[in-house]
């Protein structure tokens, strides 16, 4: 990759900034223009120190209402043309991450392709989309940004016009053009429905294309043909983890749309293969395996009877668009006119590919069918199947333990299955799964919560007999504290015969598994011992056992908010450390699945580094990890930047797998003693501000926009599980949104300051901060943190709480901790100033704050205004244009 200009002289930004100029001229006339050129380069001059800059009139009392809306419009606008800047540029992505220089790295210590194969061969490695409301744009801003970006790249290879005849740099202008004339913000909440297209989109355009190619390139990398191990995920339709909309019926909508996005795109590959595909018999000898598909196609057509493999594929694309019409309940888009029976399986398209493959690879040392659009067409059948995406489900246990209660309680079986103890709770669980009887009855009339969850369920089997079993695999539970947490999961795939205990005594068979989701400080500290209980039993270890692993996720986001950055990190650490011989008495794989968001402090910041910190024999191949939000778009929104961050993500991968630990077994000892103190000494700075300061709840809800975010419409589910407005109620999204809005950023470093100030042997922290991945991941993520918070300008919120006495003193205590994170992390690092080590980032955040300034203090007069009882609706159009221009300038806010 070629080295990254620095974001000062990025010619992109340069000329969709004036192109941007321009725009807002012509449609937002010469005085909008000229006040927001005022405006910026007052700001700019600010950033930069220019003297005198501080007393200059920044020029935003200066706008109405009007002019407030349509500069703001313009600020959002071009942070979200910088960002494309900065990924076409290569500013997002991170030198030596790809899967070319993990080989060539392991190499170095002595492992070979062997190796890397045989880890391949039982991997698993998949980024799970989810529908967590942290996009705030919608998708017709994103689309535009696209389109760009692919104009973009023709001005890059020297095209002068389009291939529709447009000149490039006047169809770039037109985008931005438009752009400026299309309402960010949406109108109407999402409903689920909307949330599962918009995941198609980045499924369809951007997976189905991107994964075959990054196959056949790792193939041409490793000199051996890789399995399909890295896959795609989501949570869309299938999470109703506080979120009431997410039905059965979003569940089959979902699986429908899914497949039917496959479909279409195999037919459109088949039908490019037909007409590629001209090999003539005269010409060339053609092995019976193709012949026999093309005699048994029913394609009779004179022009082609010479044409077996366009014959062949014409039976293959007749029994397809025959498979589409039976899964889809619908015509294909461009239907056979041939009489065929569908696909059952996938395998068997499959197979029929296969055949004409191996008929192309035995003429001319199989140049034709070494790769290419059959290839890629086979690796994507490989990966993809009819499913397209793997759907997860996920529910709160506290939901699983209502309802076996009813089942149990109608059944007969145990009136009060609420009030027993753990250990009774097993013993009945237990004996209900020995049997394959179910509990329920489609006779009897249970609550709608009951038939709600037992209508997922049948829903889930259905989709595995239509679908086959790839379709839904785990099931998440939220809130997981207990072995039968997970058993009750158990009972109610039995109902649908999920879970089935076969007569001749071998181990019972579990279609879908479930996985615990580990979320709060004292849940991640006792899954090693829930782990260790439930393998214990002895059907549990035959079923893992015979599966080959096991999934646990662990959750950053509650685990954050519960206890602060640091204590989480560790936590996080620690819990899977101690899960790793754990797995490995029971005999099994570790797969751990990562709950991480957008912010650091839900887990954000660079994957490839957080994948290489893992403890040593916690990765071992299988890994899988949320995107969610605006992540999804920021790395997977064109194909080039989804193959750079699908690359860092399997290049890490193989890394932490298949590395040579660096610690030595007395640092290990060493640094984790000091991390033990540190945490400790951050959890309870933490916990003293946040939950044991009399008045902080109401300060936080006063001097951030949290109301306001609630209001924004970009997600289906409620901002808050429940109608309690305590802070452990909160989802911690909202929590870590607000403080971003803010500029406070507090849950991506607060405690860590008072950590390090009080640790006396402050070298050990910076051998600590040289050479453990972990330790400078956790510093890389809390660094940038630092650099995109403000305190001057958070001061200003603290106006917005109405005491001010209180407001003052809490606000007081949050420098003092900011003060002592900055000082300690720059004294640990060597530096003398935040992110000295590392230039790309800090020119572009240097870049972006100049921009955000003037939205953070438009923002505090709008909540001002709105706060204090006006009515215009040009306020609160303002305060959410404001929070969509922050969010898209910070770029990792949510």
């Amino acid at each position: 990759m070629a080295t990254s200009l620095p974001i000062t002289q990025n010619p992109d930004i340069r000329f969709l900034g004036r192109l941007l100029g321009e725009v807002i001229r012509a449609y937002g006339g010469d005085k909008l223009y000229r006040q927001t050129e005022y405006i910026r380069s007052s700001s700019v001059d600010r950033a930069r120190g220019v003297a005198g800059a501080d007393v200059v009139d920044p020029g935003l009392d200066a706008l109405s209402l009007d002019d407030t809306i349509n500069f703001v419009r313009g600020f959002m606008l071009f942070s979200m043309l910088a960002n494309l800047a900065e990924d076409r540029q290569g500013v997002a992505a991170e030198p030596g991450v790809d899967v070319a220089s993990a080989l060539k790295r392991l190499k170095e210590h002595g492992i070979g392709t062997d190796a890397v194969m045989k880890l391949l061969d039982k991997a698993l490695i998949v980024p799970v989309l989810t529908a967590h409301p942290t996009e705030v744009r919608r998708k017709s801003m994103i689309d535009h940004k696209n389109r760009i970006a692919e104009l973009m790249h023709l001005k890059d290879a020297g095209f002068v016009e389009s291939e529709s005849g447009d000149r490039v740099d006047e169809a770039i202008y037109r985008q931005i053009a438009l752009l400026w004339q299309t309402r960010p913000l949406r109108r109407e909440r999402l409903f689920v429905a909307d949330e599962v297209e918009n995941a198609l989109t980045y499924l369809r355009e951007i997976f189905l294309p991107v994964l075959p190619a990054l196959y056949a390139r790792w193939e041409r990398e490793l000199g051996h043909r890789p399995p399909s191990f890295l896959r795609v995920g989501s949570w869309i339709g299938g999470d109703r983890d506080g979120n009431p909309y997410v039905q059965a019926d979003s569940l089959r909508l979902a699986l429908s749309r899914a497949c039917e996005s496959a479909i279409v795109h195999y037919l459109d590959a088949l039908h490019a293969l037909g007409a590629e595909l001209s090999i003539s018999t005269e010409l060339a000898d053609v092995p019976e395996g193709v012949l026999a598909l093309a005699e048994s196609s029913g394609d009779t057509s004179p022009s082609r009877q010479d044409e077996p493999y366009r014959r062949a594929i014409s039976g293959i694309y007749a029994r397809l668009s025959a498979t589409h019409e039976k899964l889809c309940g619908k015509r294909s888009p461009r239907p056979s006119v041939l009489p065929a029976e569908p696909y059952i399986l996938p395998g068997e398209f499959r197979h029929d590919l296969i055949t004409v493959a191996a008929g192309l690879q035995s003429k001319g040392a199989g140049a034709l069918a070494s790769g290419g659009a059959l290839g890629r067409l086979i690796r994507a059948v490989e990966t993809f199947g009819f499913h397209l995406a793997t759907l997860d489900l996920r529910q709160n246990s506290d939901v699983h333990e209502r309802v076996v209660a009813e089942l149990l309680k109608v059944a007969g079986v145990e009136a009060n299955y609420l009030g027993l103890d753990e250990h009774a709770r097993i013993a009945l669980l237990r004996q209900e799964l020995a049997t394959n009887r179910p509990l329920g009855s489609r006779f009897i009339e249970y609550s709608e919560e009951t038939t709600c969850e037992l209508a997922i369920i049948h829903a889930a089997a259905e989709a595995h007999r239509v679908y086959g079993p790839q379709c839904i695999t785990v099931y998440n539970i939220s809130k997981a504290e207990s072995v039968s947490d997970m058993l009750e999961v158990n009972i109610l795939l039995k109902e649908a015969g999920l879970w089935r205990v076969a007569e001749s005594g071998d181990p019972p068979h579990a279609a879908i598994m479930a996985v615990p989701l580990f979320e709060t400080v004292a849940d991640l500290e006792a899954a090693p011992e829930i782990m260790a209980a439930y393998f214990e039993l002895p059907e549990i270890d035959a079923l893992v056992t015979r599966r080959g692993h096991q999934e646990v996720m662990i959750g950053y986001s509650d685990s954050n908010k519960d206890g602060g950055y640091l204590t989480s990190t560790w936590g996080l650490h620690q819990s899977s450390k101690a899960l790793e011989p754990i797995f490995a008495r029971a005999g099994t794989a570790i797969q751990l699945f990562h709950g991480r968001g957008g912010a650091v402090g839900r887990g954000g910041g660079s994957s490839f580094a957080a994948i290489r910190a893992q403890p040593s024999g916690t990765v071992q191949g299988r890994i899988r990890i949320t995107e969610q939000g605006e992540v999804i778009a920021a790395k997977y929104g064109t194909r080039d930047v989804a193959m750079v961050n699908l690359e860092a993500m399997t290049s890490a991968t193989l890394l932490a797998s298949l590395e040579p630990e660096v610690l030595s077994e007395r640092d290990t000892v060493r640094f984790s003693m000091a991390m033990d103190q540190l945490s400790a000494s951050a959890f309870a700075a933490y916990r003293g501000l946040v939950y044991d300061t009399e008045g902080f709840r109401e300060f936080f809800r006063q001097m951030t926009p949290l109301s306001e975010i609630a209001g924004l419409k970009i997600g289906s589910r409620p901002a808050s599980r429940t109608k309690s407005d305590r802070i452990e109620d909160l989802r911690a999204i909202p929590w870590v949104f607000s403080w971003a809005q803010a500029r406070v950023m507090l849950p991506g470093w607060y405690g860590v300051g008072h950590a390090i100030t009080g640790f006396e042997d402050k070298s050990l922290l910076a051998d600590m901060a040289q050479i453990w991945p972990f330790f400078q991941a956790t510093l890389a993520n809390m660094e940038m943190v630092l650099a995109k918070s403000d305190m001057a300008l958070a001061a200003r919120y603290v106006g917005l709480v109405e005491n001010q006495e209180l407001g003052q003193a809490i606000f007081g205590r949050i420098r003092d901790g900011w003060d002592q994170a900055h000082e300690g992390l720059l004294t640990i690092t060597g530096q003398s100033r935040l992110l000295e080590k590392n230039p790309a980032l800090d020119t572009s955040i240097r870049l972006r704050l100049p921009y955000i300034e003037p939205l953070n203090l438009l923002q505090i007069e709008l909540l001002k205004r709105h706060r204090s009882g006006e009515e215009d609706p040009r306020i609160r159009e303002g305060i959410e244009l404001s929070i969509n221009a922050i969010a898209t300038a910070l770029r990792n806010s949510g």
